[in-house]
């Protein structure tokens, strides 16, 4: 058994595929925006774990997100194998990181927002 999909809730799933997709590299899986429907999926690793990015219109949804976004924790990681040339060429296209890259016990991280409710992890182990 494999993960085969994992979901982001997304404060507007149609500009957050556009971000994922132009900003940070993703791929598209499957784009409906008519129905908010937005998967996207690494370019570096194209049959791997897909990423819904899902609307935040529950209620319990919304709370959730904006908890964990309050809270500063980020809602997935993301890995690199060069963190700190994937931190730099972010910053240039606009990505706001509340983070820079920090070595921990385990590897390097940084943390950036992705605009739409949440923070994401970079990591390099």
């Amino acid at each position: 058994m494999k993960i085969g999909m994992t979901s982001i809730y997304v404060s507007d799933p149609v500009a957050a595929f556009q971000y994922y997709t132009t900003t940070l590299g993703f791929m598209e899986r499957m784009f409906v925006p008519e129905a908010n429907l937005a998967i996207v999926v690494s370019k570096e690793d194209s049959t791997g774990i897909n990423l819904l990015l899902e609307p935040n219109e529950n209620p319990v949804a919304k709370t959730y997100q904006e908890a964990l976004y309050k809270s500063g924790i980020p809602v997935i990681t993301m890995f690199s194998d060069d963190i700190h040339a994937e931190y730099e060429k972010l910053k240039e296209l606009g990505v706001v990181f509340k983070k820079s890259p920090t070595n921990a016990d385990w590897g390097t991280e940084a943390v950036f927002d992705d605009t739409f409710g949440n923070y994401v992890q970079l990591a390099q182990l």
